[in-house]
């Protein structure tokens, strides 16, 4: 075992909040509500903005589809991006709790979410998309805690002085190494400083009256934190020794790529979709 290092088991850290009965408060759950609720909050404080593609009413509306995209999305992301085996055993698709959620699949069915939910109220869903994401950043923030408190997705092996020994990352027998604290790079690049460019150009710029520049600034600032943070991050082990593995490349930079391009697509081009913005709340005319 690494010495002069932190030890993870010295932090005190535990999945589990509370057990009262047969009921387990998990902090990667409370991760979860925490995200959807705060975002929710923050969505109403954009929407008080003069131009808002939607109302109050409509953002109560939206909880629910946003909610429903991210777990289907997240979990079925997960199934087929990283545990495609799952599939001849449906029954642990269903175990939500064991964990296991892809982000980019969570996109996937958000977006979807979304683009339903834009259908049925008559909204410009490319705004609503910009709108929805600023307030990511808080769920990923708060479930990239919840991986370190997991004690799960841990970095490779680093002499660094900030290095952690967690649990078990090595069989039995062999000296267990500090590893990067990659759960900790990611919430603060994927979280606060995700946060920071995107509040800067919603507060500070006139970016919300292009449709679709904030969703291309989170789709490029998440893909380049995870591509970067991937890096130190210890390769998945259902990866190694495939082509992935030969590359030296891992699953979730491989997804990153198009978000990046995509979101690349539409900085570009969003001037060109610029028209005259009417309030759906507020009473200020954009033009």
């Amino acid at each position: 075992m690494s010495t002069g290092h932190i030890q993870f088991a010295d932090l005190g850290l535990h999945p589990d909040i509370f057990t009262i009965g047969f009921f387990t408060l998990r902090w990667y759950s409370l991760a979860y509500i925490s995200g959807i609720l705060i975002g929710w909050w923050y969505l109403l404080k954009l929407l008080a903005q003069p131009g808002a593609p939607m109302a109050r009413r409509h953002a109560d509306d939206l909880v629910f589809y946003a909610t429903l995209g991210i777990i289907l999305g997240g979990r079925i992301g997960y199934v087929l991006f990283y545990a495609p085996d799952m599939i001849l055993h449906p029954l642990r698709i269903l175990r939500l709790w064991d964990g296991g959620m892809s982000f980019h699949g969570g996109v996937i069915g958000t977006s979807l979410g979304l683009i339903l939910f834009a259908r049925k109220h008559k909204l410009n869903w490319l705004r609503v998309h910009d709108y929805i994401a600023c307030c990511v950043p808080f769920g990923l923030f708060f479930g990239r805690l919840a991986n370190f408190v997991n004690g799960e997705l841990w970095g490779r092996p680093t002499d660094a002085p900030w290095g952690i020994v967690f649990e078990r990352t090595v069989p039995y027998g062999m000296i267990e190494p500090a590893r990067h604290p990659s759960q900790l790079y990611e919430a603060g690049l994927e979280g606060i400083a995700l946060f920071a460019i995107l509040w800067f150009a919603f507060w500070r710029t006139r970016a919300r009256y292009e449709p679709g520049k904030l969703v291309g600034l989170f789709l490029v600032g998440y893909g380049l934190a995870r591509f970067t943070v991937e890096f130190f991050r210890e390769p998945d082990a259902q990866f190694r020794g495939t082509l992935f593995g030969e590359w030296g490349f891992h699953m979730g930079q491989f997804l990153t790529l198009p978000m990046i391009l995509g979101g690349l697509y539409l900085i570009l081009t969003a001037a060109k979709r610029r028209t005259r913005v009417e309030p759906t709340w507020g009473t200020e005319s954009v033009a």
